[in-house]
């Protein structure tokens, strides 16, 4: 099956996207960066300007490289060659206000949490959790977007697949963050809670720098200013429509 995307120019030169001459105000960047699992490339040499205010749209073939790059661009996964900098004003920093939405695979739906703690989690800092003010008005006025208000005393663990994702979301955007990662945010959701997400990531791209992955990018590509192909290296798409073939929910 061909898992190439179906768009008619591509901007690729091994693998890698073309640098961006315009740095001023890069917010996250990855020099050089290679990934390997036991020995096996997943990808090699990416070099990739996230700027501020950007909306990057991601796509690729399901085990391309997808979840891997935005796990090393959160520093949650430690790349075996390069390094991840995060800037503010051209000055590199050791931490962002970063907003994660993982694929459900990521989350352990055993922890004992209500959705409550879960979502309000979002907005804790340091080491003794505290709260920041105004963060009761902050957390109903996340829970009616989200759609959430109906099952907060639940446990994550009795949650649909589909409550689990709002929840997700909620906690994700409570925290109003610089950056906000998005890894498939529309699977396991109904089509009219999808149309939802849709409203509010274009809210959000007002305001924050989003960086989305998902297969399904008719309405993504139109609201992104640029579209990354992940398929063992990073190509910059420029068609008016993208769709990846043989993409689905779920990534290793």
């Amino acid at each position: 099956m061909n898992h190439n995307c179906n768009c008619n120019t591509h901007a690729h030169a091994g693998g890698t996207q073309p640098a961006d001459p315009d740095t001023r105000d890069a917010i996250i960047r990855l020099e050089n960066v290679g990934v390997e699992f036991d020995r096996k490339r997943v990808f090699a040499d990416i070099d990739l300007t996230v700027r501020r205010g950007d909306f990057v749209a991601i796509s690729g073939p399901n085990g391309g490289g997808k979840t891997t790059l935005l796990r090393v661009l959160l520093r949650l996964l430690r790349p075996t060659s390069g390094r991840v900098v995060y800037l503010r004003d051209g000055r590199e920093v050791s931490r962002l206000p970063i907003g994660y939405l993982p694929q459900k695979s990521m989350i352990d739906t055993h922890f004992p949490i209500t959705v409550r703690d879960a979502v309000m989690s979002g907005l804790q800092r340091g080491w003794l959790g505290r709260l920041p003010a105004g963060a009761r008005e902050k957390f109903e006025e996340v829970a009616e977007m989200c759609g959430i208000t109906g099952y907060l005393g639940k446990s994550v663990g009795q949650l649909s697949g589909g409550q689990l994702q709002r929840t997700l979301l909620a906690r994700a955007v409570i925290s109003e963050p610089e950056v906000l990662v998005l890894d498939e945010p529309l699977s396991y959701v109904d089509k009219q809670f999808e149309h939802r997400i849709y409203s509010i990531v274009e809210e959000l791209a007002r305001r924050t720098t989003i960086l989305l992955v998902s297969h399904e990018m008719s309405v993504i590509s139109r609201m992104a200013n640029r579209h990354l192909i992940v398929d063992h290296g990073l190509r910059l798409c420029h068609a008016l429509h993208h769709y990846v073939p043989g993409c689905d929910d779920t990534e290793s």
